[in-house]
């Protein structure tokens, strides 16, 4: 198996003070996330933490916000924090991976569509293979801008899943992920 590397994208407290958050989905995605964080330390894959960070707001480091989700027992090999949707971009995360011989990335967290995907899609750009593990994200409700038409987070992850599978990533449950 190729060296590989989980990246918990966004996990952190900063949501929880969004107007979009919901806990409707977070006991199943935090038991999947740390199934997914506790089957990589048993192996002895490494753990990577991003953080988005805004100058202002719940995503400001002042805001105190930015760590890790409460519930989550997360103890990272490297942090990173991030400004843009992609984790690869604009941070010292490609060079990471890069000088630790990372070959597949493992991507999970918060959002399902947007951070989640533009890591995937960026990471697969990059030339690693990716596992995107859907039930290891999380994403809330959407509303479209002109139709008015409601998105659950199932409507979500499924698109998701559709636009990454065979293009940008293998998509994958926890226990495929853990298993190569």
């Amino acid at each position: 198996m190729s060296r590989s590397a989980l990246i918990v994208i966004d996990v952190q407290e900063s949501f929880r003070h969004t107007p979009d958050w919901s806990d409707t989905d977070l006991p199943a995605f935090l038991e999947r996330q740390q199934a997914l964080i506790d089957g990589c330390v048993a192996r002895g894959v490494p753990i990577v933490q991003i953080f988005h960070v805004e100058p202002d707001g719940p995503f400001s480091l002042a805001s105190g916000c930015v760590k890790a989700l409460e519930g989550l027992a997360i103890a990272p090999t490297v942090t990173f924090h991030k400004h843009y949707h992609s984790a690869l971009a604009g941070t010292a995360l490609p060079a990471w991976l890069v000088a630790n011989g990372i070959e597949r990335v493992i991507v999970s967290g918060i959002r399902t569509e947007q951070c989640c995907e533009t890591t995937t899609r960026h990471a697969s750009d990059s030339g690693f293979a990716v596992d995107y593990v859907s039930e290891a994200t999380l994403t809330f409700t959407m509303t479209h801008p002109r139709s008015g038409r409601r998105y659950t987070p199932q409507e979500i992850r499924e698109h998701t899943e559709l636009v990454l599978e065979d293009r940008f990533a293998r998509i994958a449950t926890v226990d495929d992920a853990l298993n190569g």
